[in-house]
């Protein structure tokens, strides 16, 4: 008797365990979800000052068209919602180069720089952007706290059986983690 009591007691200890993580796999789950959630608001409220922006620069910067297109291209693609995390991280990487391009090309326009509705603009961008920055360390934050559970022992048995996988976090393009070479900035 005393034999089949300890293995139920052990069978309800592993079931209970069973569950807690679980539990928490799911609510880690969730958390990456909605901190990706937060970042996407923030990329609409970017996207969304787009067309503004390239109206805006589109009379003083005829030489830039090919950034202005792909911009544009690229706002397409990101509201198509057709990409999943993994694009959308990938694609908002591109998108930020090509904004960081507009924005170097502003400084040899002296005109667009001193204009009302472009110094407007940029700074709406500039509190999008450092909204955007809290969201992304959020996501981050929530996003590897997510991918060590995933990799951990014991939830990661748990993880691979209902088919948890890793989730890519935003990350820095490799030319911005460059230093900037002060030659290049001061040359013509």
């Amino acid at each position: 008797m005393p034999s089949t009591v300890f293995f139920l007691f052990a069978i309800l200890l592993i079931f209970v365990a069973f569950v807690v993580v679980f539990n928490s796999l799911v609510a880690k789950k969730n958390r990456v979800k909605n901190a990706f959630a937060s970042v996407d608001v923030q990329l609409k409220k970017r996207y969304d000052l787009v067309p503004n922006l390239i109206a805006t620069v589109n009379q003083y910067m005829q030489y830039e068209q090919g950034t202005l297109a792909k911009l544009t291209e690229l706002r397409g693609m990101a509201q198509s919602g057709s990409l999943g995390t993994r694009g959308r991280v990938e694609l908002e990487n591109q998108f930020s180069q090509a904004m960081d391009s507009i924005m170097v090309a502003v400084e040899n326009y002296p005109d667009l720089k001193a204009s009302q509705n472009f110094l407007a603009l940029q700074g709406s961008l500039n509190e999008i952007e450092e909204q955007l920055s809290a969201a992304r360390r959020t996501f981050n934050a929530v996003t590897t706290d997510y991918n060590d559970a995933i990799e951990m022992f014991p939830s990661n048995l748990l993880a691979g059986l209902i088919g948890y996988r890793l989730r890519p976090l935003f990350e820095m393009p490799a030319i911005e983690r460059e230093n900037p070479n002060a030659a290049k900035l001061f040359a013509g």
